[in-house]
């Protein structure tokens, strides 16, 4: 039998191990499927800090997440061995170091095959995260899901922050840019073309004015059969919500998308090849309910939960 969280009739929820779900700790991917993986850092942001926090209070708030996924059926642990691989050490003082570590570290725990699931952390890291996963599985296919297209060349001179991500990721051939999807993306921009450049790289972007009251399932229909077979990467950055859902962020924008739009993309992307998948931009200073981080916890459960291997019951 793979691990299994621990019963909350077991042991009450406000105790026990403080990792993801309250799986064990692992030191090594070595004969897991699926490792969740801590960076806490916000070195990389440029308005609101507190995503360094961001990982301790998803594991936190995950400790209300039961095994089964009663509305679609999924049984992740049914089949999958979980593990939480704890936290990476960055440098704190030093961006450019801890991106530096964080891909020797990805690289390191793939050399086994397994699936990471990352806890953010600011959105920076997806950046050397991507490094590690292409360098093992080729340029990916990227399913985006944000208020921002995180496409700035620079930022305040630096190249490598949490609003530059997917140009660098363009520019070193990380993914595949006819199917990269950015979704949900709105706010206010520094120019005319804050989203439209990326769009001439073949990005596929929606606005999330063209989503309001609207079912997200024909869309992540779509970006499935769009995608194909292709080895696939989710990030999902959780401004992508509107901060009347998760205030908890950095870069709160008005005008997002709602939990059960939320809930509808992940869910309509099963049968994805997803060899990587990450939830960022939590900031539990903004949210001392913790209610943005147990939205961020039960997204990555439905992220878990479409898997390739995971039994449906």
């Amino acid at each position: 039998m793979p691990n299994q969280p621990i019963s909350g009739n077991d042991l009450a929820r406000f105790s026990g191990p403080q990792t993801f779900m309250r799986l064990p700790e692992a030191s090594e991917a070595a004969a897991l499927d699926v490792g969740f993986i801590g960076i806490p850092m916000d070195i990389g942001t440029s308005w609101r800090s507190g995503t360094r926090m961001g990982p301790k209070q998803l594991r936190e708030q995950s400790a209300m997440i039961r095994p089964y996924n009663i509305q679609t059926g999924a049984a992740p642990f049914d089949a999958l061995q979980c593990a939480d691989l704890g936290d990476v050490a960055i440098n704190t003082f030093s961006l450019s170091e801890s991106i530096r570590i964080i891909t020797e570290t990805y690289a390191a725990h793939l050399k086994h095959d397994f699936i990471p699931m990352t806890l953010g952390g600011d959105h920076t890291l997806t950046l050397p995260v991507l490094r590690a996963v292409a360098a093992k599985h080729g340029p990916v296919a990227l399913v985006h899901v944000d208020a921002h297209a995180d496409v700035n060349d620079e930022m305040f001179g630096e190249r490598e922050t949490h609003g530059t991500v997917f140009r660098r990721a363009y520019e070193e051939g990380l993914i595949t840019a006819d199917k990269v999807f950015q979704i949900g993306l709105r706010g206010t921009g520094y120019t005319a073309d804050d989203f439209t450049e990326a769009a001439g790289w073949g990005f596929n972007q929606y606005l999330a004015p063209a989503l309001w009251h609207k079912s997200l399932t024909p869309l992540a229909a779509e970006i499935k059969a769009a995608i194909g077979d292709q080895p696939c990467y989710i990030t999902y950055d959780i401004d992508s919500l509107d901060p009347a859902y998760a205030p908890g962020t950095g870069t709160p924008e008005i005008g997002g998308l709602t939990t059960p739009q939320a809930l509808e993309l992940i869910r309509g992307l099963r049968g994805l090849n997803i060899v990587g998948c990450d939830l960022v931009e939590v900031s539990p200073p903004y949210d001392p309910s913790g209610n943005t981080a147990l939205t961020g916890a039960n997204l990555m459960f439905e992220m878990l939960s479409i898997l390739p291997g995971v039994p449906y019951r």
